[in-house]
This record gives structure tokens, sequence and C-alpha cells, in this order.
């Protein structure tokens, strides 16, 4: 029976196959040529690939539309291809491959998932279905010979285009292809890389956790950011996180909960910076108007108060005359080691005696000059005195500071107008108060409450800072509170407390 089969299937005739193909039509451009396995067809070019692909669609479906229906007497085209239903046994006794056919010949189409190919074939139902992706378009008038032991049913509806994915029906010679294996294991939620667990528990966290991780992928497919909107995303989280590491004793969910603050403090503070809104972390509702700093960021504040905690430690001189002189004239030398002065720079200051004041900074090796101090005094800005600190002069160690090139005079002009401001100008003040100034402008809270959220600066930090005793801050505080600096001082036996004044507050380097 096998060798009748064998030899009925030797005289059928080859099933008939054309391909459609897609390529590039040359290196760096985006045209594309499609070509037809048919010689009659003629090679096409497109401008893009989505016009191409449109265009070998539409070749392909001319062709089925003027191709006759699928001849009953034609075998397997698919056969060359080693398709599924053509593979041959692995058991002992392997069966004849013409066995392993079956069902109507029909006009298969199996298209490439890159939309490169498409490709047209003449088989049996039972090929068309063992093929990935194929698609039933024609089916022949009557069943072809039959070449298993029991003879396959003619599906219903012959000679009209049916597809084997939709339209099969029990009891069709055209086997149903073959399903995507059911997923039984519920899919994963995630929230910044954190799997959440199914049995997470209470229910009402678990449901914050999932809605606030498709908030977060929500709010990256945005076309403009929300910082606002951010702000509160990473304070729910915070509050979230937290919770959960309560419920499951994870520390690193504790962490992740206080990251998530710090993100929220930032992302409130840049909305502040570009809106010229701030909203307060206890009520964001309650809108107060920004303060436009001469320092516009956290950054350039921390490099602020990094110079002054050098000149802290490493100036040659005491008192804060000394110490103010010194602030300055870092600032203006800081990346070098060099830089240009003018008379008006250090008389301006208010030291009591200014060139004797240099002269001690040149004769200690600090500061060298190409002159005398005095030459140095009457030095005008259209012929400025180079100057050099050689403890700031780069060598093949990094230097003390690690801002950049833009940023160093934008520091250098801060300082001058703090301690050049026009009321502590007009009251001739001194260089402690002046130097105090400074200290204070880089050790407040945003709203000009003094000290770390407003608690007050430690007097001996504070002593240290302006180069005095703590008992002389009582005049020096004072002197700032006359020349509208300084709201409410208050000196305890431990801390200064008070406010800056909402004038100088654009002077000022908040703690953040």
């Amino acid at each position: 029976m096998t060798q009748a089969a064998g030899s009925e299937l030797d005289e059928r005739v080859p099933g008939r196959r054309w391909t459609v193909r897609l390529d590039a039509a040359g290196r760096g451009s985006a045209a594309v040529r499609i070509s037809c396995s048919r010689p009659a067809c003629a090679e096409q070019r497109l401008p893009s690939a989505a016009a191409g692909r449109a265009a070998a669609v539409a070749h392909l479906k001319a062709h089925l539309r003027a191709a006759p229906a699928p001849r009953t007497g034609a075998h397997c085209a698919c056969r060359a291809e080693g398709c599924q239903t053509h593979l041959p046994d692995t058991g002992r006794h392997a069966r004849a491959e013409p066995w392993r056919c079956g069902g109507p010949v029909v006009l298969a189409v199996v298209a490439d998932r890159g939309g490169r190919w498409w490709q047209a074939m003449e088989c049996c139902s039972r090929c068309a279905a063992a093929t990935p992706g194929a698609r039933t378009a024609a089916t022949s008038q009557a069943p072809g010979p039959q070449l298993s032991e029991r003879p396959d049913p003619v599906a219903p509806g012959a000679g009209t285009p049916q597809f084997s994915d939709h339209q099969v029906a029990a009891g069709t010679g055209v086997p149903a292809p073959r399903s995507a294996p059911v997923r039984r294991r519920p899919p994963q939620v995630k929230i910044a890389q954190r799997v959440i667990p199914h049995s997470l528990r209470p229910v009402a966290l678990r449901d914050e956790l999932i809605e606030l991780g498709g908030l977060f992928r929500a709010y990256q497919q945005r076309d403009q950011p929300d910082l606002a909107l951010l702000a509160d995303l990473h304070t729910r989280k915070a509050s979230a996180f937290a919770a959960w590491a309560e419920a499951t004793g994870d520390t690193r969910l504790r962490l992740d909960a206080q990251r998530a603050e710090q993100a929220a403090t930032a992302a409130r503070f840049q909305h502040q910076q570009r809106t010229g809104v701030a909203t307060s972390s206890t009520d964001p509702d309650s809108n107060t108007a920004a303060v436009a700093r001469l320092l516009s960021g956290p950054a350039q504040w921390a490099h602020a108060r990094s110079v002054l905690a050098h000149v802290t430690d490493t100036s040659p001189l005491p008192g804060p005359e000394a110490r103010l002189l010194v602030v300055m004239l870092t600032l203006r030398t800081a990346r070098t080691g060099t830089g240009n002065l003018v008379g008006q720079d250090v008389t301006g200051l208010g030291l009591s005696e200014p060139e004797d004041l240099v002269a001690q900074l040149a004769d200690s090796g600090w500061l060298r000059l190409p002159g005398t101090p005095g030459d140095l005094l009457t030095s005008r800005p259209e012929n400025p005195t180079p100057i050099t600190v050689p403890s700031l002069v780069p060598d093949d160690k990094p230097g003390p500071f690690t801002f950049g090139k833009k940023l160093r005079p934008k520091l250098s002009g801060w300082a001058q107008k703090v301690v050049s401001d026009k009321k502590l100008r007009k009251t001739k003040t001194g260089a402690g108060p002046r130097l105090l100034a400074l200290v204070l402008a880089t050790h407040s809270s945003p709203d000009g409450r003094l000290g770390p959220g407003g608690q007050g600066i430690d007097l001996d930090h504070l002593a240290s800072w302006c180069a005095v005793d703590p008992g002389e801050l009582t005049p020096l505080a004072d002197r700032l509170a006359a020349a509208d600096w300084l709201t409410e001082p208050a000196l305890t036996t431990t801390h200064l407390t008070g406010r800056l004044t909402e004038r100088v507050l654009p002077l000022t380097c908040p703690l953040t």
C-alpha cells in the first residue's frame, strides 16, 4: 500500500510557488526594490520601506487573484523547505513521507515577520496548518488523492479564500493551527525595578504600589516634564516604600524611601527655579513667590561654602580683616592661582590698614606682587595689578576646588556684592560684620532663617569662620541688624538665631 501511494505521489505535478521580496536599493539610501520570482514580473523601486511593503503586498494579491484554483493533482511545494509535516520521524520505524500529507490541496501564503518577503505555494492542508504563520487563500474544488488510511473530508466552502488561523471548524480537512501555550502564572508587577509580591499585605498598600508603578511609567512617556507632578509621585513613593519596609522589615526598602524623599525635594526645587513658584514640602498647595538668587543652584551654593571652609583652614593671618581679604583674594585666584586686582577691590572692604595687611600677606609668602602694596592700592581698572597665590597654583596634585572656570567669576562677583552692599557701605561697616554677612548668607534656610532648618548656628563654629571670639559676635550681629541685614538676632549660650531680611535673600546660598 505504501509503494502504491509513493508511486502515485511521484506521478503528481510539483506545486507552484512564487516569492515577492523587498530589499534595500543601495547603501545609504532609504529607497527599496521589489522583485518577484516569476520571470514575467519586472523589478520595482520605491522611495521608502513603507511604500515598498504596500506595493509588495498589492503585487502578491494581484497574483493570487489571477492565479487558477489549486490543482488537486499537485504535491506539496513545501517539501523542499523542510516543513513540520515533512520532517522525518525519530522513532525506530520511520513512516513513509506520503503518509504524512493529507487533506485537499490549498494555496497558502507565508510572510516574513520582518516584512522582507512574501511567498505563495501549493501544498496540502495538513502542511499549511503545520507551517508557522501560513494562511490559506484558496482550496482545491475536489479533495486530492487520499494518502492516509482515513480519508479527510472536504472543507466546506471550497473554492473561496479561507484562512486557517480563524476559519477552521471541527470536522474540516484543514487542521487548526497550533495555539500559543497558555500562561498560567500571573504576570509580575514592578515599581523601580522591584517586584511587588502577590502576597503583600495589606492589599491597599499593594494596590498603591501597583498604581504608582503605572504612573511612573506613564510619566516617562510624557513629551514634556512636569516637575510638580514628579515631586508628588516621589512623595507618594517615599510613603509607600516606608510602609512596605515596615511590613517586610527590608532595610533596602527604607533606603529607597529616603532616596525618594530626596528626589521629591530636588524636583520641587527645580520646579521653583523654572517657574518662579515655590511649593512647601509640608503643604504643596501653598505657593509662595520664589527668590531669584544671584547663585542659582545648590551646586553653586556648596562651592561658595567650600571656599569659606578652605580659607578658615588655611588663612595665614589671624583676625577678621585678614580673613576677609584672604577670602576675596582666594576667589580671584581660585583655579589658576593668578588673577588681576585693582585698588578699589581692597579699599572697599572696610579694612582699617589695607596697605599694611597686604604687606603682611606678601611677607608671609601667601601672596606675590609684581610691585609694592602701595602700587596695588593705587592701580586702576585700566591698569590692574597681577597677583599670585602660590598655594593655589595647580601642580601634579588636584587643587582644593572643583568648580569650573565659568563659575569662578560668578562666585567672586557674588562675594563682592555681599561685602559691598549699599547699606553696609553707608553705615561704614567694618570688615568683621561684612565677613559675618558672608557666613550667614551661606548658612541659612531658603526663607532666611539662620542655621540648618532655621534652628540657629553653633557659636563655636561661627566664631571659627569669622576669626573672632564667641563673645565678639554680639556687636557684629547688632551691626548687621542696624544695616538691615538681620532681624531678631538672639545669642544663646550655644547658638545664634535670627532671620535674614527679605532684601538680602537674593544674595543667600541656602542649606538644602
